[in-house]
């Protein structure tokens, strides 16, 4: 399988956007899997790159091994990010689906920093390796105490398989702030999706991963990227703001679209202690 290293070399990190967008997975390597293996519930991890899930996930996701492994299974997907999660969500639902697997929770994790200060301590971070705060800026990255506060999950899905809830199909998660979905990031989300898909589409064209023919015109994307950041994400959020007492109750579906299906409720927190 190609390699992804850490800290990404700069022209490494954007070569890997096309192929993200496009759900176009690298080959995996042979997996340790039968095909045959049976499991009561699967925990689905991954990252999200390019507002796409990771491509080492959506490898395993289009594997063969995937369907015979995944089909009927209740599967809990947790996902680890910056904090723009939701398109990369419902592309996982759509492989999900058509792998015959059923979502019952879904997990996010993410950094709460303020979301322009993470547009530049998140590739401070992946681009270079330093995670600390810098210039008055937050560290990188989830908060120490909230991965330790994740326990909860462990907890909660420990119980529930002891008790044969799984099979119910029903999420196990409710009530522990699994989710909590931001809707006002969402114009943002398909603007920057539709860009990253047609400049994707282009790119592909010119050549395959690694091939530096590619270089120019993603350091084109680049500059057109950063304009996109300086110009839209701030645009959409004050739009949203003028206009939050005409948006509310669409706002409101929407996060109850997103938050499903484990919710951002919290009444059963202090039965795991989060």
């Amino acid at each position: 399988m190609q390699a992804y290293p850490f800290p990404w070399p700069f022209f490494q990190f954007f070569d890997a956007f096309p192929e993200a967008a496009h759900l176009k997975a690298p080959e995996l390597e042979a997996l340790s899997l039968s095909g045959e293996d049976d499991f009561d519930l699967v925990i689905l991890f991954y990252q999200v790159w390019f507002l796409a899930p990771s491509l080492p996930v959506t490898a395993f996701l289009q594997h063969p091994l995937a369907a015979r492994l995944l089909k009927g299974k209740p599967v809990v997907t947790v996902i680890v990010c910056r904090n723009m999660w939701l398109m990369a969500q419902e592309k996982m639902k759509n492989m999900l689906a058509n792998l015959g697997a059923r979502l019952i929770d879904n997990v996010v994790l993410y950094d709460h920093g303020n979301v322009f200060a993470t547009l530049i301590t998140t590739p401070r971070w992946f681009l270079t390796g330093k995670q600390t705060g810098f210039l008055g800026l937050p560290p990188a990255g989830i908060a120490p105490d909230e991965i330790l506060r994740s326990r909860r999950f462990g907890l909660a899905l420990q119980d529930a398989l002891a008790a044969d809830a799984e099979k119910q199909g029903l999420p196990l998660l409710t009530g522990l702030g699994a989710v909590d979905a931001n809707p006002r990031l969402l114009a943002s989300e398909k603007a920057a999706t539709r860009s990253f898909y047609l400049w994707g589409k282009l790119i592909i064209a010119v050549g395959r991963p690694g091939q530096k023919r590619r270089w120019p015109i993603l350091f084109l994307y680049v500059l057109f990227l950063i304009t996109l950041i300086l110009t839209v994400i701030p645009l959409s959020l004050l739009i949203q703001t003028m206009l939050r007492p005409l948006m509310s109750r669409r706002l409101e579906a929407l996060k109850k679209q997103f938050d499903a299906p484990s919710g951002s409720g919290l009444e059963r927190m202090s039965l795991y202690g989060g």
